[in-house]
């Protein structure tokens, strides 16, 4: 009894998991149910009775055809119609061709023509491309020719045999892509949309909290904190090992119909890219990770002195890839990333400075050392973040993402002061603007008259940040970091 309550509980885990699984489950079962009632009942008449026990050819197909996802369905689905095609028509002709030669021949010709063509077969199996998106397709291939080969050896009613077998594959073929596509579909390449927008945030938030874990977790040994961070080991871990779904799931989107935002021809190959350079960077935190939990560990007074920096890298480095998600979830093109990347490459500026400066002179070299690693691994990741941005970019322009509407502020002259209206405007690639609004009084805002020549009660504190490539209308300080002017009442501060 308890094995039967351990499955139970194991059936209402996968579910809960993913609902979809349960939805697939019975359209499999739908998909059966249809192409068995072509061998039962024969719905449409003699042309189905016509079939005769080939009919078993349609279930078999079901069965060995329909997957999870639409694209997996529609690329085993179109690798066995096609494979049985070619072969059911080479077969055919091996058998007349054998017959040409004479009785004593034939069977000799027939082996030989099997074994050549089985061998080579299964040699072009080994080629990548093939391997990858035909390999089910030349196993049909060898199947279906051996199959017909053979057997119009002892059966004169080659053709009636091929005819039917094709014919009882392409409706189960075709009522298992049917069914996919209409009934709850499960589109391959918005699982691979997902993923690496997951990807992306699980980073993030390991990178955002950092700070936290490096510089207090030890200090503070506070259990809470220690959960946090087994959790985030964790998270991180999965994208480590998420290179063959990202390659399963790119190569099922490319079987797939435009759907939904995802048009024809979407670059598939370029999220495979961007998630490879997701993993190299999970590879330094993972490394990185291992001296946060390490049984060495450096005093706490010699960490705070490059806690600034390190923070800074580490956060903004998060930043960057949390708004790099938030661009692939609402598929738009975004530069706030940007911004982030630039502010980290500043913090590798300072800490550069500050390590220049001898501030770790008193340090013993083997702390000397792993905290040098840990910088080490830092740096990388900010590196890895940047090329990550460039990669998001490139994949955003070739999937034709939208531009992001953004706010501008015009500032009207009244009476009682300025009055700022919110303006959108369209984003170009080479012109960004991002403003702020922040009033002074929440309350009191909420009288400001949107309309033109509308006087306010009281004034706004308005905060307004224009960035533009060639850096002439915003400021950079010594510390790299991006700085702001306010206006109040309509003048610079």
């Amino acid at each position: 009894m308890e094995k039967v309550r351990e499955i139970v509980r194991e059936g209402i885990r996968v579910g809960k998991e993913d609902p979809r699984r349960i939805i697939h489950a019975f359209k499999v079962g739908l998909a059966l149910v249809l192409v068995s009632s072509f061998y039962y009942y024969q719905p449409f008449g003699p042309f189905t009775d016509y079939f005769g026990i080939n009919a078993m050819w349609a279930v078999m197909t079901v069965v060995v055809v329909f997957e999870f996802s639409v694209g997996a369905t529609l690329g085993k689905g179109l690798n066995r119609g096609v494979a049985t095609l070619v072969a059911g028509g080479l077969g055919i002709g091996a058998h007349q061709l054998a017959r040409l030669s004479g009785a004593t021949v034939e069977p000799i010709l027939l082996v030989m023509l099997v074994f050549v063509q089985a061998a080579l077969s299964t040699f072009v199996r080994f080629f990548p491309w093939v391997k990858t998106k035909f390999d089910y397709g030349i196993l049909i291939f060898i199947l279906t020719f051996a199959l017909i080969s053979l057997s119009g050896f002892r059966d004169e009613e080659i053709m009636d045999l091929a005819e039917s077998r094709l014919s009882t594959v392409v409706i189960g073929g075709v009522s298992c892509i049917l069914i996919s596509i209409f009934v709850c579909p499960v589109w391959a390449g918005q699982d691979l949309h997902s993923l690496l927008a997951s990807n992306f945030d699980t980073l993030s938030h390991f990178l955002q909290d950092f700070g936290d874990e490096y510089f207090e977790a030890r200090e503070k040994g506070d259990y809470k904190v220690v959960e946090k961070r087994k959790k985030n080991l964790e998270r991180y871990k999965s994208v480590l090992d998420s290179k063959s779904d990202e390659e399963a799931l790119a190569n099922y989107a490319e079987w797939e119909p435009p759907h939904g935002q995802f048009r024809f021809r979407h670059p598939w190959k370029q999220y495979v890219a961007v998630g490879a350079l997701l993993r190299q960077c999970a590879y330094r935190i993972d490394a990185l990770n291992s001296y946060i939990n390490s049984d060495f560990q450096i005093p706490v007074d010699i960490k705070k002195k490059l806690e600034t920096p390190l923070r800074r890298m580490s956060s903004e480095s998060g930043n960057s890839m949390k708004e790099m998600s938030i661009s692939l979830k609402q598929m738009i093109k975004s530069s706030s990333s940007d911004i982030h990347v630039s502010n980290s490459q500043a913090a590798c500026k300072s800490l550069s400075t500050l390590l220049k400066s001898g501030i770790l002179n008193d340090v013993e070299p083997l702390q000397m050392i792993s905290l040098m690693t840990t910088v080490s691994m830092l740096i990388d990741i900010v590196n890895l973040t940047e090329k990550i941005s460039e990669s998001v970019h490139e994949l955003a322009s070739a999937a034709r993402f939208k531009n992001k509407m953004r706010p501008t502020v015009l500032y009207e002259k009244s009476d009682s002061g300025s009055i700022g209206r919110a303006m959108p405007i369209d984003s170009h690639e080479d012109h960004h603007v991002v403003t702020v609004l922040h009033d002074v009084d929440n309350d009191r805002s909420n009288n400001v008259d949107d309309s033109r020549g509308g006087s306010s009660q009281d004034s706004c504190h308005h905060v307004a940040i224009k960035i533009v490539d060639d850096n002439s209308n915003h400021e950079k300080h010594e510390d790299g970091e991006i700085h702001v002017h306010t206006l109040s009442n309509g003048h610079l501060q």
